[in-house]
């Protein structure tokens, strides 16, 4: 197995010294020096996410291994396969190892990353003590995922082939599948529905059977059919409340049929190339003809008014590839984008990455490739090539990381911050208005004793790390400013200052179902 090209983001000291320094000799391993291993372990994340590439992160004992734990918990979350060197909880990870002699380490490490990366992706960990047992678990070959049933296959079909009103459900465990995907949607033609991990996964931009993302902030339309479906495809998808809101409720009329690692169907990938089979060798059998169920979504399409929103770009964006996206689905961690878009731009080095940090949602970080900027609830279009964006939390999200600016101006990557500024906690914010009657509590992140002044100046933090960096206050400034920040070349921070009242939309309230869609109103009403 070959472990080149990865990315070992870490923070030495005299514990795990030996090992560091016999890394400098290494020319095939990038060594990246993160100043805290939150980032550190965030930065591997990362690289993994965009690259689909095992990463390694190593860390100290002791304070060094809890400052790992929210990337860990992260990463086991989202199914990222990452191998961290330290010594931690097993709960938030797949395996543990403790090596006892240096001989062993080669052999570990290409286990653990075959372990990490087969079966269910998810981050297994190294204990490198220098006085402890090396205990390894026998047998975890029995744990990777076996064939599809064939008798199962042939049933999914039969059912789709009865059903009128079928829809397709996609998740993150779609990404490394997206050629098969797209083979069985053509051979089907049903419409899909993304998760906020399965982005990508199947082309946003298709008019006729992409419903883009559906959920808590999902379109309207893509929740309508999954409420109107009579058969749901779940293919790589775990049934997170973020997606079902009231599950009772969750495609109550339809037969759902699961596809998943941990499902009885197992590798999707496997599911589907076995799915495809099936169907090229029945196509003049089978009589799929689902034109009447696509008539009555495209007239939904156009009653719910796509774009109209003011929502993220999760909506905005017509998502055309795997990995475009890559989001802090599971966890929504907190200082998540600042070294993910380290991690991104080192394992994509001819591309800019830009960061873009926004006070409008505290809960998800996102990573998303663009051919082209399209927001419209900024009224702006912006023609770029070969930039990926990672869209953020609030600037104290930020500034939970903020000192990795300097591993971003020491290593010259090529990344763009972009902070969508509103001073406040917008998500709590919008639940306080919408649910609390506006009742506001410690959700201002300003100077109380200026309001009238943008606190903290991230202008700053910025120039003492060698950044150049701008702020915009007006709308009709922003086209010109995010222009000159991607023609800058290399390192840019771009603090843009943005209304607190404005509200992420669609939205299904916690416990509600498709009934209790909300598609209007912000800040500046009162419910």
């Amino acid at each position: 197995m070959e472990i080149n090209q990865t990315l070992t983001g870490r923070m030495p000291d005299g514990i795990i010294l030996r090992r560091v320094l016999t890394l400098t000799h290494s020319s095939s391993i990038r060594n990246v020096l993160l100043p805290h291993e939150q980032g550190g372990v965030l930065a591997a994340e990362g690289y993994t996410r965009e690259s689909g590439c095992p990463s390694v992160c190593i860390a100290t004992s002791r304070l060094g291994a809890t400052n790992l734990v929210s990337g860990l918990a992260e990463a086991l979350m989202d199914s990222i396969p990452m191998t961290p060197i330290v010594k931690v909880t097993r709960s938030i990870t797949k395996h543990n190892y403790l090596v006892i002699d240096v001989k062993d380490i080669p052999g570990v490490v290409r286990e653990a990353i075959f372990l990490a990366t087969s079966g269910q992706p998810s981050p297994v960990l190294i204990n490198v003590p220098k006085d402890v047992q090396q205990q390894l678990l026998p047998g975890y070959m029995a744990r990777l995922p076996k064939s599809p049933n064939e008798g199962h296959l042939e049933q999914i079909v039969t059912l789709v082939s009865e059903s009128k009103k079928s829809v397709l459900y996609v998740g993150g465990g779609c990404l490394n599948s997206s050629e098969e995907l797209r083979r069985f949607v053509e051979l089907i033609g049903i419409p899909v529905a993304n998760t906020l991990m399965g982005l990508g996964a199947y082309p946003c931009n298709d008019e006729d059977l992409s419903l883009q993302m559906l959920g808590m902030h999902g379109t309207v339309y893509a929740n309508y059919d999954v409420e109107k479906s009579n058969l749901l495809l779940a293919f790589g998808v775990r049934f997170d409340d973020q997606v079902t809101r009231k599950l009772k409720a969750f495609a109550s009329r339809a037969k759902i049929v699961h596809i998943d690692i941990d499902s009885v169907c197992g590798d999707v990938k496997l599911a589907l190339q076995g799915l495809n089979r099936i169907l090229e060798g029945k196509e003049s059998k089978v009589k799929l003809d689902f034109s009447a169920w696509r008539a009555e979504l495209k007239e939904q399409k156009v009653n719910t008014g796509v774009g109209q929103h003011q929502i993220r770009a999760a909506q905005f964006y017509k998502y055309k590839q795997p990995r475009q996206w890559l989001t802090s689905g599971g966890l929504g961690a907190m200082g998540f984008g600042l070294p993910v878009a380290i991690g991104a731009a080192v394992a994509i080095p001819d591309s800019v990455v830009v960061d873009i940090d926004e006070k409008h949602n505290e809960k998800k970080s996102i990573l998303f490739h663009f051919s082209s900027i399209s927001l419209p609830f900024l009224h702006i279009h912006v023609s770029i090539t070969n930039i990926f964006f990672s869209l953020r939390t609030f600037f104290y999200s930020f500034l939970m990381n903020v000192q990795e600016l300097a591993t971003i101006s020491v290593e010259k990557l090529p990344v763009k911050i972009m902070l969508l500024n509103n001073q406040h906690l917008g998500m709590v914010v919008q639940w306080e208005d919408r649910f609390y009657k506006a009742n506001k509590a410690h959700n201002y992140l300003g100077n109380p004793a200026n309001e009238s002044e943008i606190f903290p100046n991230m202008l700053k933090f910025a120039v003492a790390c060698g950044i150049p960096a701008t702020q915009v206050t007006k709308k009709e400034d922003l086209k010109a400013a995010i222009q000159k920040m991607l023609d800058t070349p290399g390192l840019y921070l771009l603090d843009v200052i943005v209304p607190h009242q404005e509200h992420v939309l669609p939205m299904i309230p916690s416990g509600g179902a498709f009934k209790d869609v909300i598609t209007e109103g912000d800040g500046r009403s009162s419910y």
